[in-house]
């Protein structure tokens, strides 16, 4: 991590003071970083069918919200203020968006999101509103002018499309140029708006709702379970309603239900897992289109090093580890050479362990992992 990112905090200091606690605004967190997109890259990019892309107009007081895909003449018919054009998952396009997501590597993989970048004319935003979520907001070029507010009123507007506050009044205010850096924790009510032609990209973080938790619980249990017996009521009484629900029915069912239903810490740590490894429904992979035998891939190891496909995620719990939605255990050298590739998410040339490498080749065929990039290791300066 670079030393400016925090504004000379280190990493110890900023989660004492400021995660998930109080805003921290930064300038030159990434001295004369422009950005990784052009305005035309971006227009091209929300063109893609498999791009996550909207795009918001300000019309007065009314905000009018557009899902991508879209044409390249949706653009040209835009007035020439307010409205901006989001891409959901930069990560996944550019290469450069993986790198600038290393960056923050300080905070663990299994809470980052994506990287979704902004692109806004002179008066385009999202509107008032709030994420329940940590995020970092780095300015590319152009100005944009944050306003944010701790508060309680975090009423929502009714019958509209986005998430937009019902009142905000700003506490503070600033113009983020490029290079600059606002960091917001969750329930931050904040508004940004563009002074000029503006890029800003956004490193949301996951913060699944304790309903999401129980609904991926309850899946796993349920292709796990297995409870034997069956409903059986030997001692039943005449009923004067038949309609009626039998009371001893129902305390069969709560009994077997206290009884049978049961869970270890280690089938929570594994549904934790494969929950925050899943890559997102919408995302496929693309298998190897190269044929290579798995003693020509561990040749090509030893030449060339992998990196993970920016789609995968892959992560660890002690000497097991979870890689997209799958589970399974190594053995010393290969679980070392597993971790490594977990943190850093790319493994340089060289020998690896037999076992690491079987992994590693039915990861390479699936499209999880890929021969190395160097485009990976740098970040892009392009206006």
């Amino acid at each position: 991590m670079r030393d400016t990112l925090l504004g000379g905090l280190t990493p110890s200091d900023f989660l004492t003071r400021h995660w998930h606690k109080s805003p921290l605004r930064v300038q030159q967190a990434i001295p004369d970083f422009l950005g990784l997109l052009t305005p035309a890259e971006i227009k091209r990019l929300a063109t893609h069918p498999t791009v996550q892309t909207r795009l918001i107009l300000r019309q007065g007081k009314r905000w009018v919200l557009r899902h991508g895909p879209f044409r390249p003449i949706d653009f040209k018919t835009l007035p020439d203020k307010n409205w901006t054009v989001l891409v959901q998952e930069l990560n996944h396009w550019v290469p450069e968006g993986e790198a600038l997501l290393r960056e923050f590597d300080f905070l663990p993989h299994a809470r980052l999101d994506d990287l979704m970048v902004s692109y806004a004319v002179p008066g385009g935003g999202v509107g008032p509103h709030f994420d329940s979520y940590d995020v970092f907001l780095l300015q590319g070029f152009g100005t944009r002018r944050w306003g944010i507010a701790e508060t309680e009123d975090l009423e929502l507007l009714p019958d509209s499309d986005l998430k937009l506050l019902r009142r905000f009044s700003p506490q503070a205010q600033w113009d983020l140029e490029a290079g600059d850096m606002l960091y917001l924790p969750p329930h931050c009510a904040h508004d940004g708006v563009a002074l000029s032609e503006c890029f800003t990209y956004s490193i949301g973080f996951r913060a699944p709702t304790y309903q999401e938790w129980v609904e991926a619980f309850l899946d796993f249990l349920r292709d796990r379970l297995q409870v034997e017996g069956r409903y059986a009521d030997p001692d039943l009484n005449l009923s004067v309603h038949p309609g009626e629900i039998p009371l001893a029915l129902i305390a069969q069912v709560d009994r077997m239900l206290r009884q049978q239903v049961r869970w270890t810490h280690q089938q929570v740590a594994e549904c934790v897992g494969r929950y925050l490894s899943e890559p997102k429904p919408h995302l496929f992979f693309e298998p190897a289109e190269e044929s290579l035998t798995l003693e020509a891939f561990g040749l090509r190891c030893l030449q060339q090093g992998l990196q993970l496909d920016p789609r995968s995620r892959l992560l660890f719990s002690g000497k097991v580890f979870y890689f997209n939605g799958d589970r399974f255990e190594l053995r010393r050298k290969g679980a070392t050479q597993m971790r490594c590739l977990a943190d850093t998410r790319k493994l340089s040339a060289g020998a690896m362990d037999p076992e690491f490498m079987k992994v590693l080749y039915d990861a390479w065929q699936a499209g999880w992992i890929k021969f190395f990039d160097s485009r990976i290791e740098r970040l892009s300066h392009r206006a």
